[in-house]
């Protein structure tokens, strides 16, 4: 093998791919087929469990210190939920899509892994050993496995033949980085078949604001290959704000489909979905650059269990079945805000009106909440309140990449020492749970439980 584990794609979801494998001491070559990293903001922001994740890791803080990323008010299809702002330990930030690569490119560097750039896939391979990888400068790379995290247009998926149904495009909405004069006077507008929202995404280099805008009219087109005009902004600006706010630098722009698809499998064999490459949708809320995170951690751990030898039988193929849920279940929301915010459906009025009402009970905010900030995804149902739930309180013990298993009461010392590699032992949070790598419960309350949960989520004792 010339590496563990070839990543094909540097976004967010194959850097923190890296990461955690790298964390874990487990090779890999991470591979994308542009010559620099994207300086385009695309994704606007992160959420509360994306932020945990990342503190848990150790690199929440020095992502916080590469600009000034405003706290944001969450919302669902442009509805603020105001009520739940304050729920979580990290609320939702406005922190753009290219301060996070950034910053992980640089911390991967630090770790002595560097983005292999200028590498586009032409064909791969795969057998009961491994995977070969070939590229277009003739050059190949064989593999124990391979994650596919190079976007909605994965060239990976299309090599596999990968079923990937769903619904293609058939509207756009105009995305854009833009200085704007003035500022709009509600999270979400429409006027006259325009929809226009507008948020912040800290400053640029000269610390002069920048705002990301979302645009979309009655005449917008169907393809997004269309290329982008500044008149067209401007254009939509006056008939949605009228003199209000006003277009003075348009900074980048690109049209948006909004087409719905998931692969029907995220395990093919020794070759992965991640990210975009296995689910696409209208991005709403950065929705996709965090769940793609969201699968790298899920996956990350796993692959390290299974090239270290001491994964247990069933824990590759659990990435899919805990994963591909969480994956509809955006597709699902993020279809729901695209109906509500149709400014060309006269019935999407009526539901307007209907959800607004709706929108302002505590509870109806707090379920939102659970569906966009990510805390309330859960993996199992383990007879306990806790279990399958992302973990409170264990931040800084997570760091190591390791599973971690709180012992306040020091009760588990001999029955948790044989797995003593693979788990950390500590005497801290306010019970006593067993929480996997990336950051979830998988065990709490019954203490003759624990010997199971050991075995079924970190293997044999005394494997490595």
């Amino acid at each position: 093998m010339d590496t563990e584990v070839l990543i094909v794609g540097a976004g967010p979801t194959g850097m923190v791919l890296a990461n955690e494998l790298q964390l874990a001491g487990v090779p890999c070559v991470l591979a994308d087929r542009l010559p620099r990293r994207s300086e385009l903001s695309k994704a606007g922001g992160l959420q509360s469990r994306t932020q945990q994740a990342f503190d848990q890791r150790g690199l929440l803080e020095p992502l916080l210190a590469t600009g000034d990323y405003p706290l944001a008010t969450p919302h669902f299809a442009g509805n603020l939920l105001p009520l739940v702002q304050d729920r979580h330990r990290f609320p939702w930030r406005s922190i753009p899509q290219v301060a996070v690569e950034g910053m992980l490119e640089k911390h991967l560097a630090a770790q002595g892994i560097q983005v292999a750039r200028n590498r586009e896939l032409t064909g791969l391979a795969q057998d009961s050993a491994g995977v070969t990888a070939t590229f277009a400068d003739g050059s190949s790379v064989r593999a124990s496995y391979l994650v596919a995290a190079d976007g909605g247009r994965s060239t990976v998926r299309k090599l596999l033949g990968a079923d990937f149904p769903g619904r293609p495009g058939t509207a756009t909405v105009l995305a854009a980085d833009v200085r704007l004069r003035g500022e709009p006077t509600t999270h979400t507008t429409i006027v006259d078949g325009y929809r226009a929202q507008i948020f912040s995404l800290g400053t640029d280099p000269e610390g002069r604001p920048l705002r990301r805008l979302s645009l979309a009219g009655p005449d917008s087109p169907a393809s997004r290959d269309v290329p982008v005009t500044e008149d067209e902004i401007r254009d939509g600006l006056r008939i949605v704000y009228g003199d209000r706010v006003e277009l003075l630098e348009l900074r980048y722009a690109r049209r948006i489909t909004n087409a719905a698809r998931q692969a029907a499998q995220y395990r093919h064999g020794r070759v992965f979905l991640a990210g975009d490459a296995a689910h696409v949708h209208l991005p709403i809320g950065a929705q996709g650059m965090n769940t793609g995170i969201q699968d790298a951690l899920n996956l990350g751990w796993k692959l390290a269990a299974a090239v270290q030898g001491w994964a247990p039988d069933g824990l590759l193929d659990s990435y899919h079945a805990e994963r591909h849920p969480v994956g509809a279940a955006v597709l699902r929301n993020v279809q729901a805000q695209s109906l509500l915010m149709d400014n060309g459906n006269p019935d999407a009025d009526a539901a307007r009106a209907v959800f607004a009402d709706l929108v302002r009970l505590p509870e109806v905010q707090r379920r939102l909440d659970d569906v966009l900030s990510g805390m309330g995804i859960r993996y199992a149902d383990g007879g306990h309140p806790l279990v399958g739930l992302p973990a409170a309180g264990l931040d800084a013990e997570l760091r190591g990449g390791r599973g971690v298993l709180a012992d306040p009461d020091g009760q588990f010392d001999v029955l948790a020492k044989p797995w003593a590699d693979r788990v950390v032992r500590v005497a801290a949070g306010a019970e006593a749970m067993l929480v996997r790598p990336d950051g979830y419960v998988a065990w709490a309350g019954d203490p003759d439980l624990l010997p199971t949960a050991l075995r079924n989520w970190f293997g044999n004792a005394g494997l490595r």
